[in-house]
């Protein structure tokens, strides 16, 4: 074979190579971050409490249903 193919097969499996592991990190996060979401209902109370407000049960509920709902349409 010539160089100039050999080159080619090169750059092309590169470029493969790239894309899939892109796509292929991407779904691992995405999934990553539905198993293990970045905020719970823990860490949003002592947010609230650090802001200076009184966090009820309803208003965390209400906010991580608000957050679920983000997430599952992206």
């Amino acid at each position: 074979m010539s160089t100039g193919i050999w080159i080619v097969i090169v750059v092309l499996a590169l470029i493969l190579g790239f894309v899939g592991g892109f796509f292929a990190a991407r779904k691992y996060m995405e999934d990553y971050l539905k198993k293990n979401p970045p905020i719970n209902e823990q860490m949003l109370r002592t947010m609230m409490i650090q802001m200076g407000q009184k966090p009820s049960e309803k208003k965390l509920h209400q906010m991580m249903a608000s957050m679920k709902a983000n997430m599952s349409k992206k």
